[in-house]
């Protein structure tokens, strides 16, 4: 009976976590690596996809059908040649997709995205397992499972048919791990061996559902080393550090196992978006990026730049700039509070060494190695239940020392969930790309018959392309073909596609309207008398686009 208060509170957190992740899931149609989730998770391949060939919505999005020889063994093999992810996510994926999909049909884009949704829900309890482990107080992991619950990064990542709510759900339990090592160190006694194997455990799953893990893995070592070395002239002969050295083994092994598949990840043309470019004159850019997604974690005002008139974004960034003026003392204010305890200052300066090490191996891979990890918001997973907890303590820190501060609080976390619904709303800055923006663009712009031609280097291209034809199945009465231009074998350019495509041009009836999507390769279409339409803008839902309009004359129609 004495916990019961917290049983029911955490079960509130529980509802409105699983309220924000699954209202409106399926508003959207799936975006490019969404449409990879869900390829691999059935075991099929983008392979089937034809280049250099006109084709239907139908035929490309046949290889998200669900198909009942596919195996596990497919899904693994699929993966392992086409992508550079590690398998653990894509073979549950694959259970879950099978286990609530019709045989031969495309599969539904809500089932791919609950998976997600409901490893972010199982994310509420377990940070409030890691913030009362850490804190050893029920308040902190109270408040750490409501800021789970309501966080717009962490609603943005759970609404997503990705990897990210599995690999950040290990996160929370490797470290969970971590202080577990640490505080033993600081009372002199040894790691128990359940949490040796769990550990262990924990971190080979984790570097086989993201490869990014590694960053985890390496900033625990380092905080648990320095802790070692500042306790090294305590009394630690009890401890048995065997015990230590089986976790760090056990993840060496873990970790070695994927090495023949991390060598050809550089050099992936799937990777090559996070090269950095003209580093020294947009050095500022990835910084301010890196602000934005931590922000993210509690405060996210309306700001979609895809959807969203220039106006209410200003109006949004000085309400943000407000808030941040008006909180950040809140927030110094409860940690000071919160570090009277012995267990709360220790937990605190873990989290602390923890974050500034893992953004700072965030930096060092865009800056030194120029492999920008702040293009992408997902990519922050490494870190985001650090910063959780730490806004969690803060949080409890004001609740507790005094009543105005309740408050406070109170609208720290009320604003915490007004950004989970913008979110829920696809609102917020935190976006990807929208083929339902230029979909309904392409809809209300041609009356003709419409041509979608894209640029083919790797499934990217295939997966965005599938996202707009996924949204023109909603208007059975739109047709749309697509063209997906392939390299040249011989020397990698795209010369025989771009004649294959002009010639296509004049086979269909006409008139045409062309639309040119990502291409980025030159192509001369005077030839075939298509006019550019520039009425219109370059991009929409962060595609580029251009328009023409075809007509020639006695033209054939293709069958």
């Amino acid at each position: 009976m004495k916990n019961r208060p917290h049983v029911l509170l955490l079960l509130l957190w529980l509802a409105i976590g699983t309220a924000l992740r699954f209202l409106r899931l399926a508003a959207l149609p799936p975006w490019t690596d969404e449409c990879a989730t869900m390829v691999f998770s059935l075991g099929n391949s983008f392979r089937t996809v034809p280049l250099n060939e006109i084709i239907s919505a139908n035929i490309l999005l046949q290889p998200l059908q669900v198909n009942p020889t596919h195996g596990i063994n497919a899904v693994i093999r699929e993966l392992l040649t086409e992508s550079t992810h590690p398998p653990v996510y894509f073979a549950l994926a694959h259970f879950w997709m099978k286990m609530f999909s019709t045989t031969g049909e495309i599969a539904s884009i809500w089932v791919a995205r609950s998976l997600s949704a409901v490893l972010g829900i199982l994310s509420i309890p377990a940070m409030f397992g890691f913030g009362y482990l850490t804190f050893r107080s029920k308040s902190v992991g109270q408040m750490a499972a409501a800021m789970m619950a309501v966080s717009p990064f962490m609603v943005f990542l759970g609404r997503e048919a990705r990897h990210y709510t599995l690999a950040m759900l290990l996160v929370i339990a490797s470290l969970s791990c971590c202080v577990k090592a640490i505080q033993s160190i600081h009372r002199q006694q040894s790691l128990p061996i359940w949490v040796v194997l769990a550990w262990v455990g924990i971190n080979s799953l984790g570097i086989a559902t993201h490869y990014f893990f590694s960053l985890t893995l390496a900033a625990e070592a380092l905080v648990l080393l320095a802790h070692i070395w500042r306790n090294r002239k305590r009394n630690l002969r009890q401890i048995h550090w065997w015990r230590i050295a089986i976790v760090a083994l056990g993840t060496l092994i873990g970790c070695l196992i994927w090495i023949p598949f991390l060598q050809s990840i550089p050099n992936s043309d799937l990777t090559n978006w996070v090269a950095i470019s003209n580093l020294h004159t947009r050095w500022l850019e990835p910084i301010g990026r890196l602000l934005l997604w931590n922000l993210s974690m509690l405060l996210l005002l309306p700001s979609a730049l895809t959807s969203l008139p220039i106006g209410i974004i200003i109006i949004s960034g000085v309400a943000t700039l407000l808030f941040l003026l008006w909180s950040v003392p809140k927030f110094h204010y409860g940690l000071t509070m919160q570090q009277e305890p012995p267990d709360s200052r220790l937990g605190i300066q873990i989290l602390y060494e923890y974050l500034l090490i893992a953004v700072f191996l965030c930096l060092f891979f865009t800056y030194a190695l120029g492999k920008d990890l702040t293009l992408a918001a997902r990519f922050q997973f490494i870190y985001a239940p650090a910063v959780i907890l730490l806004l969690a303590a803060a949080l409890t820190g004001c609740w507790k020392h005094l009543v105005t501060e309740k408050v406070t609080v109170s609208i720290i976390v009320l604003t915490a969930l007004l950004g989970g619904l913008i979110v829920v709303w696809n609102l917020g800055y935190l976006q990807n790309q929208r083929p339902d923006i230029l979909a309904s663009l392409i809809s209300q712009a041609s009356q003709n018959n419409v041509l979608i031609a894209t640029k083919h280097i790797h499934h990217g291209q295939t997966g965005r392309m599938m996202g707009l034809a996924w949204e023109f199945q909603r208007e059975p009465k739109f047709n749309a073909q697509f063209f997906l231009a392939g390299k040249n074998l011989d020397n990698q350019d795209y010369t025989n596609s771009v004649q294959l495509l002009q010639e296509k041009i004049a086979q269909i009836q006409q008139p045409l309207d062309l639309w040119l999507v990502e291409f980025r390769t030159p192509i001369n279409l005077e030839s075939q008398q298509c006019i550019p339409d520039n009425q219109y803008g370059k991009t929409a839902g962060e595609y580029s686009y251009k328009m023409y309009h075809c007509a020639i004359k006695n033209s054939s129609i293709l069958n």
